[in-house]
């Protein structure tokens, strides 16, 4: 496993030799969290903080003690929200609306990223281990919400989240996507290995410098077998890379 540094700009897009390309794509999926946005929108610093402060509450505990438990979870289930189901039954929706309950000001409008996005032939999904409000919110105020068909979140694919496989099974099923002509954009790396041994093509997206708000395993610019691209320049990457290419 090749890996290029978090913490140092990587450059804006890397092709494993044997890639898959986009001339076949009619379908393009987008996860939401830390994909369609930078770092600097400080979103998801906010949401992991109200989890925290969800855990203090639920188990009376410091903010020092939650946060471990919270990290705790993640790394064991998955994402604190399936832990708390599992663990203390809680009510998945109340926990979802109080997580997201944040301040959208800090986002930008990203016009750029709009443009190519509403040029992409074909149809547009987000696939999120958040919620459904959360993600029309956020993409409202980004400006592209308009450019995307629909959102499967974490309650459609009844509380399992990514990676898990069946998750991604639901997703494609429910909208009758055909996985070898798709195309995967995320985050994380490890969310990548089940979409891209169902077929689909898969763009891993990166920070342009290292989050502090997230651990490094997330932020990983790591070049492996079921990942094709690698950019740091979502909008630049769809503009220069994708676009000429579905067009010729």
């Amino acid at each position: 496993m090749t890996e290029i540094s978090p913490a140092l700009p990587p450059v804006s897009h890397v092709a494993a030799p044997d890639s898959r390309g986009f001339g076949h794509v009619d379908t393009w999926v987008f996860d939401l969290d830390n994909t369609l946005y930078p770092s600097d929108a400080r979103v998801w610093p906010q949401v992991d903080e109200r989890i925290t402060l969800y855990v203090m509450r639920l188990y009376g505990l410091d903010g020092m003690s939650a946060r471990a438990l919270q990290k705790h979870f993640y790394h064991r289930y998955g994402t604190t929200l399936k832990a708390l189901m599992i663990e203390d039954g809680i009510d998945p929706y109340e926990f979802l609306d109080f997580a997201h309950d944040i301040d959208h000001s800090t986002i930008r409008l990203d016009a750029a990223l709009g443009d190519a996005i509403e040029r992409l032939p074909g149809r547009r999904l987000i696939l999120t281990n958040g919620s459904r409000r959360h993600a029309e919110n956020v993409a409202r105020s980004l400006g592209i919400l308009d450019h995307f068909e629909d959102v499967f979140d974490i309650a459609a694919a009844d509380f399992v989240p990514k990676p898990e496989r069946s998750t991604y099974e639901r997703f494609l099923d429910r909208h009758g996507v055909d996985p070898t002509r798709a195309a995967l954009f995320e985050d994380i790396a490890r969310n990548l290995v089940v979409p891209h041994d169902l077929g689909m093509s898969t763009v891993l997206v990166v920070p342009r410098t290292l989050d502090p708000f997230r651990e490094a395993f997330e932020q990983e610019a790591v070049q492996e077998p079921h990942i094709d691209h690698i950019t740091n320049d979502l909008a630049g990457f769809l503009g220069q890379q994708v676009l000429p290419r579905v067009a010729a």
